[in-house]
């Protein structure tokens, strides 16, 4: 009796693209939630009017002054809540990332799923702006492309457990 062997998985360039794309969205959105929770109980208006001089950006531009404004509000449970959300998003992404890795059948509808949620935002995110974006646009597109592309190949891509 031979030993049974997992099947040779096909090489698949754009799934080793998505991958990278959910991975360093992972810990992009990590270290954003690791920021936020080490400035929670930071003076923040400080920190920021600290940052725009390391920067050498213009505090007294309209932009920078409404979103000090904006920070001067910001209260320190409004800060934690928004650190552990974005570290709930971070390793949802990271979760993707690594079943995808590992070719993981309920990864991929994982990813489809993610992917798919955000469509319709970044359409109505479009269609309301008041300027065109083609940062949105661009997001868009990739989350469309992942979708259809995992959609369309789920079955090669991926292992079915019996």
């Amino acid at each position: 009796m031979e030993p049974k062997t997992e099947p040779i998985k096909k090489k698949a360039p754009t799934l080793y693209l998505i991958i990278a794309i959910k991975l360093l969205k992972g810990l992009l959105f990590a270290g954003l939630a690791l920021a936020a929770y080490t400035l929670s109980d930071n003076d923040l208006p400080a920190e920021y009017h600290s940052l725009l001089h390391h920067l050498r950006l213009n505090p007294e531009r309209k932009f920078w002054a409404d979103l000090a404004v904006r920070i001067g509000q910001l209260q320190e449970r409004q800060v934690l809540v928004t650190a552990v959300g974005t570290l709930i998003y971070s390793l949802f992404s990271l979760v993707e990332g690594i079943g995808l890795m590992f070719r993981i059948r309920w990864a991929g509808f994982l990813a489809i799923g993610e992917s798919a949620f955000f469509i319709p935002i970044e359409i109505f995110d479009l269609i309301h702006r008041p300027k065109f974006s083609f940062i949105v646009f661009a997001i868009l597109c990739v989350n469309i492309l992942i979708v259809w592309y995992l959609y369309k190949n789920r079955d090669r891509l991926f292992k079915h457990h019996n």
